[in-house]
């Protein structure tokens, strides 16, 4: 890429570049949202869901921007079919009567050069509660089929307890076998809007 086309694409703001203003759609086959929680108190699992859609909307004043994307809760998948089918199950995330998550954000902050806090609305089971993603603007470049991307990344940490999700077993040695932590990473990116992709007047 030349520096003219990455000039084009991002834009300097408060002494760290941002993307340029404009409406961009999340690309399922490049985006992961993954989550990490533990097992018998002491394993780390790690699942990943591969149905992620939505808008990210950059604003001139990169605080007024937007996003909203939607998870297909049937997509998770942790590399076991048993432990699958029971998280898609009534006691995790009841995919029949709730079959998508959403994240609608409130806020957006710069948290000090590439560093951002985007709060936002988690819906998860039908249940709605505020979180905040630390967020990091990884970059932007030209693609080879027309397009420019945007590449974010983000992390937050949840109760899973906080959306509903509250079944569990005790162990015989103390504790529980799925932990209440959960962690959650996203690798997202986007890619512009084409003209002929804008609604309407």
């Amino acid at each position: 890429m030349t520096d003219t086309q990455t000039v084009s694409l991002t834009r300097e703001y408060k002494g760290t570049m941002v993307p340029t203003p404009g409406v961009y759609e999340i690309d399922p086959k490049h985006t992961t949202v993954e989550f990490v929680a533990r097992h018998l108190m002491i394993t780390k699992v790690r699942g990943r869901l591969d149905d992620a859609s939505g808008t990210i909307c950059i604003a001139e004043v990169p605080e007024e921007s937007s996003v909203e994307v939607t998870i297909g809760a049937k997509s998770v998948h942790t590399g076991e079919e048993q432990r699958d089918t029971h998280l898609r199950s009534a006691d995790f995330f009841d995919v029949e009567q709730h079959p998508t998550w959403t994240f609608k954000s409130t806020a957006i902050e710069h948290a000090g050069d590439n560093a951002w806090k985007v709060t936002g609305d988690l819906t998860i089971r039908g249940t709605t509660r505020p979180v905040v993603l630390a967020t990091e603007f990884d970059g932007a470049g030209p693609t080879p089929w027309g397009p420019s991307a945007l590449a974010f990344s983000a992390v937050t940490e949840i109760d899973r307890e906080d959306w509903g999700l509250t079944w569990n077993m005790a162990l015989e040695t103390g504790g529980v076998l799925v932990g209440k932590k959960v962690r959650i990473e996203l690798n997202v990116e986007a890619l512009a809007r084409q003209p002929e992709d804008s609604p309407s007047s």
